[in-house]
């Protein structure tokens, strides 16, 4: 049997992880690997009313190579690989990085893939839908560090033709399939604008605030 202390360490363990269980199901954060919580609903109607209204700009110039991705983490491993492992379970890479097993479920779609090759990484607020809302006059290092972003809820894998259905539109033109996702996306979505100052338009303003309302 384990000694006094090794009971108490135990027993404090198994109390850290309770806690840590009970904080995730009240924060409203999915139980799976996910990206960076974004801000509560609260906060996210807060930073919504904040952010400045406009017409969705222009894509005159826009290309994907403007925004330089994906970027070198460490060692051999890049960002698309950092989030295969961060949002999978039992991800195995192989010596160059890449995911070579594992289980991830698409929280867009609830599917469940066991090949990272059905997986795209999305970008919550898109590199095309970015541009048209301000990104345009950053300069090329601004939006690699858009385009790598860990920090914020803006990468996450999903299913890869949900992802292409996606494409650039935001959440007044596609939502994710999942209907239960949809308070949470809002959130990611928001959370994102207003950390990078991204301007929205009023139909898409007017889709969040109503997902939002309902959270």
């Amino acid at each position: 049997m384990p000694g006094i202390y090794a009971r108490r360490r135990l027993t404090a363990l198994a109390g850290a992880a309770a806690l840590a269980c009970a904080a995730t199901l009240l924060s409203g954060s999915p139980a799976q690997a996910a990206p960076p919580a974004p801000v509560g609903a609260d906060t996210a109607r807060t930073y919504l009313g904040q952010l400045t209204v406009r017409a969705e700009g222009s894509s005159d110039g826009y290309s994907r190579d403007k925004f330089p991705h994906w970027s070198t983490q460490s060692g051999a491993c890049n960002t698309r690989e950092v989030v295969l492992k961060r949002d999978g379970e039992n991800v195995q890479q192989d010596g160059s990085c890449a995911a070579v097993s594992g289980t991830w479920k698409s929280a867009y779609d609830n599917a469940t893939w066991t090949q990272a090759s059905d997986l795209d990484i999305d970008h919550v607020v898109a590199l095309s839908e970015a541009w048209k809302s301000g990104a345009n006059s950053w300069t090329q290092s601004q939006r690699q560090a858009f385009a790598n972003d860990l920090g914020q809820p803006q990468l996450i894998a999903v299913t890869d033709n949900v992802n292409q259905a996606k494409g650039d539109k935001d959440p007044a033109e596609w939502l994710p399939p999942v209907s239960s996702y949809h308070c949470y996306y809002a959130r990611m979505w928001v959370d994102v604008k207003q950390h990078y100052n991204l301007t929205v338009d009023p139909a898409e303003k007017s889709k969040l605030a109503s997902i939002l309302n309902g959270c």
